[in-house]
């Protein structure tokens, strides 16, 4: 495995035995190929009760068929697949039962009413009558189905298709969620209560999911694992991974009328400076961007240098780092590797 990983994951051979009771998904060295297409090759990771791990990765790079091998939907050609210390090769039903698995598009029966179709996943689960029902009144209530239940799924719009096909993989209450784009198709108010939701279930579950959307990744996970060409690049929580970002720790000042030539000598000299980008030269204020050398704390060094200076600030704040640079910066490395 190459890139960034705050060890977290990798082999789980490498785990002592008491660290392993507390893993929830054990994967270790799975490989898939399709013909000559190599679309996942020795990806290793573990992931314990309370996380809720990312997987993220630009089309193609292997995250539906790893999910699909996770979840005992598709046979490795290679590797091993435990949940809750139960291995697919051994008793693949008893590992299922611990899973609820929302794939990608979610197929459903068109034909069925959304209570007619989770009727019939209650029976497929095993659940009886009564478990079923309060299972139903549950789930319907946490995604919201109320006012499509009586209605056949193929007039549904994509958004609620969505929600019926969370319902299902909620039905038996899994231990273990692995949902395949949970918010696809799904407007900004319905995307924020799946959000809420599965921060809700988080706590006594363990919820894979994958997204390209990478402010689910701040919003929902405790953790990310970036993918490309089939194998692990990157692993770790979402704020270690916004820290590589050329702009995390960077200053972001609006200063009142001065000469952008002073100000980058000034502020280029300030401890800890890398360089001074000048953003935007305006008749009244200048805005510009100062990065630290190797994401240090600046933000007081200028705060300082500027207040020496005498100039007026209009506005000052410091940078997080965007996500969305780093994981151009990592699958792009790992498409040239």
């Amino acid at each position: 495995m190459s890139g960034f990983d705050d060890s977290r994951s990798g082999a789980t051979g490498a785990l002592k035995d008491n660290q392993r009771e507390h893993y929830m998904i054990e994967v270790q060295g799975l490989r898939k190929h399709f013909g000559p297409v190599v679309a996942v090759r020795d990806i290793s990771f573990s992931v314990g009760r309370g996380e809720v791990l990312g997987f993220l990765g630009p089309n193609g790079a292997g995250k539906s068929t790893t999910m699909r091998m996770i979840t005992g939907y598709l046979s490795p050609d290679d590797g091993t697949v435990s949940i809750a210390g139960k291995a697919f090769e051994d008793d693949p039903l008893a590992a299922k039962r611990r899973i609820g698995y929302l794939p990608e598009g979610a197929p459903l029966y068109g034909d069925m009413t959304p209570l007619g179709f989770l009727r019939f996943i209650g029976s497929v689960r095993g659940l009886d009558d009564a478990a079923k029902k309060r299972r139903i009144d549950e789930v319907v209530g946490q995604v919201n189905l109320e006012p499509v239940m009586h209605r056949p799924i193929e007039t549904l719009s994509k958004g609620f298709k969505r929600r019926v096909g969370l319902a299902q993989a909620l039905l038996h209450d899994p231990e273990v969620l692995i949902l395949d784009e949970p918010t696809d198709g799904l407007d900004p108010n319905q995307k924020h209560e799946v959000r809420n939701l599965i921060r809700s279930m988080a706590a006594d579950k363990v919820v894979v999911l994958s997204t390209h959307i990478l402010e689910e990744v701040d919003a929902v996970c405790t953790r990310a694992l970036i993918i490309a060409n089939g194998e692990v690049l990157a692993d770790g929580t979402p704020q270690s991974l916004v820290s590589r970002s050329t702009t995390h720790n960077a200053v972001t000042l609006v200063l009142g009328s001065a000469e952008s030539a002073k100000i980058e000598t000034t502020l280029s000299n300030v401890a800890g400076v890398a360089k001074v980008e000048i953003l935007e030269l305006g008749a009244e204020n200048s805005r510009l961007r100062v990065f630290p050398a190797e994401g240090q704390r600046i933000a007081a060094a200028i705060s300082s240098a500027v207040h020496h200076a005498g100039w007026i600030v209009e506005e000052l704040h410091v940078e997080a780092g965007e996500l969305d640079e780093v994981f151009r910066q990592i699958t792009t490395a790992g498409a040239q590797h």
